[in-house]
């Protein structure tokens, strides 16, 4: 067998490259540890790495100590020796090279643990759910099919990122604006399929899905709707299908591999007006509530509302939590939040969304938004801002997403970047903060890099709960006392829907500390528990949590997992494809599903 001991270049952008290599590289608490898949003997795998080379060729399969590239980087467990590990990785081109992976993996049994780009972080990145899986990593499958500037679609395979797709638009001044994550590095097919959201009218990725291509297990293609027919013109027009639709099958999925997703993006407007609105208080929650959720149902609002709470403006605004409140075991105060506030000038909600179209038509939204809120808190300290940027000056009267300035425009106008990624560093150290209560930890890295200026890691319990201001007044304040019970801030945010929020409860960490990684998985718990209590259950679920969350969804004895696990051994008998995903296990693993549900 031979070692592949290099790691792939996944970005031609260089800021994006080093940003990645800064979170992959050089951070790890324990060194890696060679793992074989289960069932697997040590010479059948040599074999199998040895047929997969043939294949894919020396840069197109990794091991040994390459694999820092594909597990966890926030990872709660490693010093434990619980890490989610795989036994190799693979990086396939090509349709006819993912084919053969998917022989070889059930000519030897392999797990094949598939990922587009491995940017779920959060969520356990490119780790696996099952320990020895093989990490399938399609970021080279990565062209750019057909963007179809009359009817706003592309057509596009796992590898490409919002960015790449963004930078293929503006190259070829092509009309449309891709919607696109806080994080423009991602794919657009995972996160399209992990139910991802942006901020344009095209924001709810999943929902604008038309017609995908996926490979079964068994190297079957198929696609899906009108894109079934050959050569048909409506491949990605349309939503109506003939017979049982099958699109939803392959989100969250392990029962195949998609490599060709058709999706919506969003005409190039003449106008867009960056809005925001702003309350004083924690118990201001229920107004807004009480005021935008029925702006997003009656359409006035058409598209998704973004609200952050005071303390994650602040991870923004003003650095690392040490610098505004040095004592890490206790939540910051009310007195010193409200001082942060006056000092910063932002409320303790703030909520951001956009309008788009002809300028005549976004002023009436707007003024009947104003009017609205006037109306309903009248005598309320509260703040509504609205710019207005127009492409009047364009040839075509269409507007320029660069010609919408920070911070009004970015994702907002389909511009990708890395913006949120300095949220992660919250809890880190400074250099003149050598708070006792940190004593602990971890002094180096595998590399022997020292760790004392912190490890920045985030997770989440991202909970869907009702767009209802008594519901939601409730959450906040029982996450609330949960995280003050940890000795934490409520650290938020929401993503406003019609009828329902996806609101996001941050666990950031310095992963270097193991107090702080203790209470990451002790506090999501918690959480959990307490969701679970109401009937709420995450949108998503990080690989160490997938077996807990899918356990909520128990209607007649689990009827949903055995439908999909009847489906999955019937598509999938060998088990080869991402066993365990999103709870799911093939027959080959199930006993899996309790001993590894435990960490």
């Amino acid at each position: 067998m031979v070692a592949q001991t290099t790691f792939p270049t996944r970005y031609h952008d260089p800021e994006y490259q080093e940003a990645h290599n800064n979170i992959h590289q050089g951070k790890l608490l324990a060194p890696l540890e060679a793992v074989l898949p289960p069932g697997i003997g040590q010479q059948d795998f040599d074999n199998a790495i040895s047929d997969l080379t043939k294949e894919l060729g020396h840069d197109g399969v990794f091991t040994s100590q390459s694999l820092e590239d594909y597990v966890d980087p926030y990872e709660l467990w490693e010093v434990e020796g619980k890490r989610k590990m795989p036994s190799a990785a693979v990086c396939p081109h090509s349709i006819d090279e993912l084919k053969a992976v998917l022989r070889i993996a059930n000519q030897y049994g392999l797990p094949l643990w598939t990922f587009s780009r491995g940017k779920n972080l959060g969520y356990g990145g490119p780790a696996p759910r099952l320990n020895g899986s093989v990490a399938l990593d399609l970021h080279r499958m990565n062209k750019i099919i057909e963007v179809n500037e009359q009817f706003s679609y592309a057509v596009v395979e796992p590898g490409v990122t919002f960015t790449d797709l963004y930078d293929y638009c503006r190259a070829r001044k092509l009309k449309v604006w891709p919607s696109v994550p806080s994080l423009g590095w991602g794919s657009v097919v995972g996160n399209t399929l992990d139910r991802g959201t942006g901020f344009t009218p095209t924001a709810t990725h999943h929902q604008n899905i038309a017609g995908l291509e996926a490979m079964l297990a068994d190297g079957d293609l198929v696609r899906t709707g009108q894109f079934a027919i050959p050569d048909s013109p409506n491949a990605h027009l349309s939503k109506f299908s003939f017979g049982p639709s099958i699109e939803g099958l392959f989100l969250q999925s392990n029962l195949g591999v998609v490599t060709k997703l058709g999706i919506w993006l969003t005409p190039q407007p003449q106008a867009f007006m960056s809005c925001s609105f702003s309350v004083p208080a924690l118990e201001d929650i229920a107004l807004f509530i009480d005021i935008f959720s029925s702006l997003r149902r009656d359409g006035l609002l058409p598209n998704t509302v973004y609200c952050s709470n005071l303390i994650e403006t602040l991870s923004m605004v003003a650095g690392p939590r040490a610098t505004i409140w040095p004592h890490n075991d206790t939540p910051i105060p009310s007195w010193r939040l409200d001082e942060l506030q006056r000092q910063y000038d932002v409320g303790w909600w703030s909520a951001v969304f956009g309008l788009y179209g002809p300028a005549p038509v976004i002023q009436a939204h707007f003024d009947e938004v104003k009017r609205i809120i006037a109306l309903k808190a009248p005598q309320h300290a509260h703040r509504l801002k609205g710019e207005l940027f127009r492409g009047d000056d364009a040839p075509d009267g269409l507007l320029d997403p660069t010609a919408v300035p920070p911070p009004y425009g970015g994702f907002f106008v389909g511009v990708p970047s890395l913006w949120s990624l300095p949220m992660t560093r919250y809890r880190l150290p400074t250099s003149d903060s050598n708070n006792s209560s940190e004593a602990g930890r971890d002094s180096s890295s595998s590399n022997g890099a020292a760790t004392n200026t912190g490890i920045g890691a985030h997770a989440d319990y991202s909970a869907i709960i009702p767009s209802d201001p008594a519901s939601v007044l409730e959450w906040v304040h029982t996450a609330k006392r949960i995280y003050e019970a940890h000795g934490l801030d409520l650290f938020c945010d929401f993503f406003m829907h019609e009828r329902h929020l996806i609101f996001v409860n941050m666990l950031v960490i310095d992963k270097s500390c193991p107090k702080q990684r203790r209470a990451a998985d002790s506090l999501f718990r918690a959480l959990h528990a307490a969701g679970t209590q109401r009937g709420y259950a995450k949108y998503r679920a990080h690989v160490n949590y997938m077996d807990l969350v899918a356990e909520g969804f128990s209607f007649n004895g689990h009827a949903y997992r055995r439908f999909v696990e009847r489906i999955k051994d019937e598509l999938d008998p060998g088990g080869v494809l991402s066993p365990g995903k999103q709870g799911i296990w093939p027959r080959r693993y199930r006993e899996f599903r309790e001993e590894q549900g435990k960490l």
